[in-house]
C-alpha cells in the first residue's frame, strides 16, 4: 500500500476556495501506476466520489456536485494530487480523503483525510 499525506483543509466562508494537496512520499517513481481519486464525507452521511483522475492526468471525472467548481490534478514528478475548490458552499463540509489505486494490482490506500469546513 501507499502512504499518503494530505494537507490544505480549514475553514472558509461561502463561495471561497481551498486547494488540498495529497502527497505519497518516496513514491515518485511508481506515482505514475496509480489511479487517484478524491473522496469527501460529511458527518451523518457515508463516504462519496468526488473526483478521480487517470495515472496521467487525463480523463478527469467529477461527482454532478462539484462540477464547474472543483479542478482535480496531478504532478506525478512530485507525487502530489491537488484538488482545487472554488464556490465552496456549506454543503461541501466534510472530511476529504486522497484516494489511491495500484492499476496493476487494483490494490486501494487511504489517506487520513483533511477537514474542510465552509461556514459564515
Amino acid at each position: 500500500q501507499v502512504h499518503l499525506v494530505e494537507s490544505g483543509g480549514g475553514l472558509v466562508q461561502p463561495g471561497g476556495s481551498l486547494r488540498l494537496s495529497c502527497t505519497a512520499p518516496g513514491f515518485t517513481f511508481n506515482f505514475r501506476n496509480f489511479v487517484m481519486a478524491w473522496f469527501r464525507q460529511a458527518p451523518g452521511k457515508e463516504r462519496e466520489l468526488v473526483a478521480t483522475i487517470t495515472s496521467t492526468g487525463g480523463s478527469p471525472n467529477y461527482a454532478d456536485s462539484v462540477k464547474g467548481r472543483f479542478t482535480i490534478s496531478r504532478d506525478n514528478a512530485k507525487s502530489t494530487v491537488y484538488l482545487q475548490m472554488n464556490s465552496l458552499k456549506p454543503e461541501d463540509t466534510g472530511v476529504y480523503y486522497c484516494n489511491a489505486r495500484e492499476r496493476a494490482t487494483s490494490v486501494v490506500s487511504w489517506g487520513q483525510g483533511t477537514q474542510v469546513t465552509v461556514s459564515s
